[in-house]
């Protein structure tokens, strides 16, 4: 069971791990498991940092390698899927991330109850 998480996990993994429930980081830390990161995060990070509406640390995606996640690129296969999906959700950075799941057959670790309308596994991250 592989596991991709989303921006915010990803966020909390480097700067707050404590803010995920200790099963998760357990997961996110066992080496029998892959912990992706997308490419997609790290984009939503830097465009959300540029307009000034995130706080995240430089060299983001590097430090997200040093941490042990392995990077998942975005294909083809991916957007296609993105932009097939069911309108449930607007946001086309968790849209992607949804394909990126689906297509490669990873449970998606998010708190972002609207993923549930989506054909996806999802294992929150914290108990809130």
């Amino acid at each position: 069971m592989n596991l991709l998480v989303d921006t915010q996990v990803a966020l909390w993994a480097l700067a707050s791990p404590d803010r995920i429930v200790p099963e998760v980081r357990e997961m996110l830390r066992d080496p029998a498991r892959a912990a992706h990161v997308s490419a997609v995060t790290v984009w939503e990070v830097e465009i959300k940092r540029a307009i000034g509406k995130l706080t995240a640390p430089d060299g983001f995606a590097g430090e997200c390698i040093e941490r042990g996640f392995d990077p998942l690129p975005i294909d083809l296969a991916h957007a296609e899927r993105a932009g097939r999906l069911p309108p449930h959700h607007a946001d086309p950075f968790d849209r992607m991330l949804i394909a990126q799941a689906l297509e490669e057959d990873l449970i998606l670790v998010s708190d972002d109850r609207v993923l549930g309308a989506y054909d996806v596994r999802t294992i929150p991250a914290s108990r809130s």
